[in-house]
């Protein structure tokens, strides 16, 4: 009989948090974020799934897009790192990829193709200072490109705290993204999820939507609530065990019983992707109730006390995180956050999906 450590991913989730976040977007057409595996859920699956829900897809890098299209995604997709070299491009230019620009030599690179780019994306920098032109370049930059015949261009930048709007820094951004697009006569596209949920995408032609998508909470979201988890971690219970007063459990004895105790050991760990960093206390539903995790989280194990959730048994199930706990609770408690959590999931407990 196999493991019982399994991830369910319920895509007809992602299918309703798609048309829910469609309602603060306006005009925006949708953009799905599938980077990292789909943040975890499975890019080939997923993109093929909701293909027609959406307009375009977003990946990190080439190899991301190709994997696309092998699995016969045939919707536009952009590489936000942009090319990592000429012979990405050159690929662009046959898989039709959008490219995402952020500096000088990703530019000289797609002046030898021109129009057989399809669409150019030019990010701008507005101050999170990771990738992107200065302000000052972009004129250039967009006449280069128009006069080696790539026309479809659209502007870009990043938010570096859009779940805090009233920021300095977002201020800041939002300010200098202002300015700069009161000019700009082509396409534009700011809003990630959070950003989306600031109403701040129905001004744009595109918005980028990725971990809301998958139900992740964005901080200080009242309209958090309507989006469902896609991603369901869920194992069962391999071993119980009475231990007394006064004894510890887990590597280096860092939780020890202050009451006569009933722990329960599950099968899974950080090997698939649980993180070796959650506290003592990070909750784990067991007979619809939050057990405790206590002790260190092992590669292939870790412990709870069950001692007061009923009958628990070899064999009873339990949910690290899904609707609850959610993901992003989990998160809090293991000093990280959810888009971690969703991305490092190793592929040793087997995916499945629900429709």
């Amino acid at each position: 009989m196999p493991r019982a450590t399994t991830v369910y991913i319920d895509l007809s989730a992602i299918g309703d948090n798609i048309a829910e976040l469609k309602r603060s977007l306006g005009n925006s057409r949708f953009m799905a974020v599938v980077k990292a595996d789909a943040y975890g859920h499975g890019a080939a699956t997923v993109a093929q799934y909701i293909e027609g829900m959406v307009d375009a897809f977003a990946v990190g890098f080439t190899e991301e897009a190709l994997e696309l299209r092998a699995a016969g995604v045939g919707k536009p997709i952009l590489i936000l790192e942009g090319p990592h070299s000429a012979a990405d491009v050159e690929l662009a230019t046959k898989e039709d990829l959008w490219l995402a620009l952020h500096n000088l030599s990703q530019v000289e690179w797609c002046l030898r193709y021109g129009s057989a780019l399809s669409h150019i994306w030019i990010k701008i920098d507005t101050g999170m200072h990771r990738l992107g032109f200065s302000p000052a370049q972009l004129p250039v930059v967009r006449q280069s490109l128009l006069d080696a015949g790539c026309s479809n261009l659209t502007l870009m930048s990043h938010l570096a705290a859009a779940e805090l709007p009233e920021s300095p820094l977002s201020k800041r951004q939002l300010n200098q993204w202002r300015e700069i697009v009161a000019d700009w006569p082509n396409g534009i596209s700011l809003c990630n999820s959070a950003a989306s949920r600031l109403g701040l995408a129905a001004k744009d032609n595109w918005a980028r939507l990725g971990y809301a998508m998958y139900g992740g909470l964005i901080k200080n979201m009242a309209s958090n609530s309507a989006l469902k988890p896609a991603m369901h971690f869920r194992t069962a219970v391999l071993a119980i065990r009475q231990i007394a007063a006064g004894e510890s459990v887990g590597y280096g004895g860092h939780w020890t019983a202050q009451r006569d105790s009933v722990i329960a050991t599950l099968p899974v760990g950080y090997g698939d992707g649980y993180p070796w960093s959650a506290r003592n206390g990070t909750p784990i539903e067991i007979n619809g109730r939050m057990a405790p995790l206590v002790g260190r989280v092992s590669m292939d194990m870790l412990t709870i006390d069950v001692t007061d959730c009923g009958a628990v048994e070899i064999g009873t199930p339990a949910v690290l995180w899904g609707q609850n706990p959610g993901i992003d609770e989990v998160a809090d408690a293991c000093g990280t956050i959810g888009y971690e959590l969703m991305t490092r999931m190793t592929g040793r407990a087997p995916r499945c999906y629900d429709i």
